[in-house]
């Protein structure tokens, strides 16, 4: 046995290590320093509703759940009420801007609030069936998918259990409830303002990054839609994220005849502006710059960025999708359009 050093005349004090693992609380012990039932500890750590509990009571199970570091087991919880609580929000495969992320931020905080546990799953190099059987292992009450599924992965969390399938893109799938965002608004916003500015060769950078595709080729067909009826001509740009790739694209700008860019997002427009400059071109005198997103940083350069604006629901509307959806797995899938687009002209155009 392993002992502490001591004092003389005191006993020997074993240490930690020697002691072993401490047993895992359970809810008997927390039902016996609070001296009440174990149904009663579920009733107040689950926040069950339907059964009146007094506040004192549920000041000492909490208290007891505290002092021995007692949490509830979620895989027995879900296995006593036939189902989890549980929000799988698959990661992104492709980058995600600021816009983006505060959406998902104010989503999963909504989720919260409404007692739901939000778990996001890193399946990058997964796809297709894997992915959704990888999903359906965990027994989520509702899968909330940035992108987009074939019927039958649908199926696969249906039968896994899942209440709730769904997805954010530009497409509905069959059996998932889909919020739509459809991006060729986007471009549409951009390109009938530069028409409206007098311009008619109008660039549409669509970026080099892998995935990207799903936002950048809808926009660049909204570009379309708004400039060629009027006479316009669309070049698309294909441009990496990088200094060297802008600064490329720059040195062949005045050869290429282009007199406006749609640069993709407000990112690549920022890039793709410094570029412009070093090389001599004026913005907006020789060519117009429209980005998107409505960012910040695109207020404080100069000239100012002018840019589509994205309008995105509040988190709490889509929490209480999800949360009424799961209450009635039975309904017909709901569709809803997410996406509006407005523009905000500054300077650069």
């Amino acid at each position: 046995m392993v002992q502490i050093p001591k004092q003389a005349g005191q006993p020997p004090i074993e240490s930690e290590e020697a002691q072993g693992p401490r047993p895992v609380p359970t809810s008997a012990d927390v039902a016996r320093l609070a001296g009440v039932s174990r149904a009663t500890v579920s009733y107040v750590l689950n926040n069950t509703s339907s059964v009146r509990i007094s506040e004192p009571t549920r000041h000492r199970v909490r208290a007891a759940a505290e002092e021995l570091g007692y949490v509830p087991h979620a895989a027995a919880r879900s296995l006593r009420a036939g189902h989890s609580r549980m929000v799988l929000m698959p990661a992104s495969h492709v980058p995600v801007g600021p816009l983006f992320s505060h959406f998902q931020y104010e989503l999963q905080w909504a989720l919260r609030r409404l007692d739901y546990t939000v778990v996001q799953y890193g399946s990058v190099g997964m796809g297709g069936d894997e992915a959704a059987r990888a999903w359906a292992e965990l027994r989520p009450v509702a899968v909330f998918v940035p992108g987009t599924l074939e019927p039958g992965q649908v199926e696969v969390l249906k039968r896994a259990g899942a209440k709730a399938v769904v997805t954010l893109g530009s497409e509905r799938v069959e059996g998932a409830h889909a919020l739509l965002m459809d991006h060729r608004e986007v471009g549409h916003c951009a390109g009938a303002h530069l028409v409206e500015r007098g311009r008619r060769r109008i660039g549409v950078v669509v970026p080099e990054e892998t995935g990207l595709q799903v936002f950048s080729e809808p926009r660049l067909a909204g570009v379309r839609a708004a400039a060629e009826p009027a006479g316009a001509q669309v070049v698309p740009l294909p441009l990496a994220y990088t200094e060297e790739s802008a600064a490329e694209l720059a040195a062949r700008w005045r050869e290429s005849g282009l007199d406006a860019v749609f640069a993709y997002n407000d990112e690549y427009a920022m890039l793709l502006m410094r570029a412009l400059q070093d090389a001599g071109i004026a913005v907006p005198e020789e060519t117009s710059v429209i980005g998107a997103d409505d960012l910040l940083l695109g207020k404080l350069i100069r000239p100012r960025l002018s840019t589509v604006r994205l309008e995105m629901p509040s988190g709490q509307l889509l929490a209480e999708l999800v949360d009424r959806v799961v209450r009635a797995p039975g309904a017909e899938p709901e569709v809803h359009d997410l996406l509006a687009a407005s523009m905000v002209v500054r300077e650069s155009s």
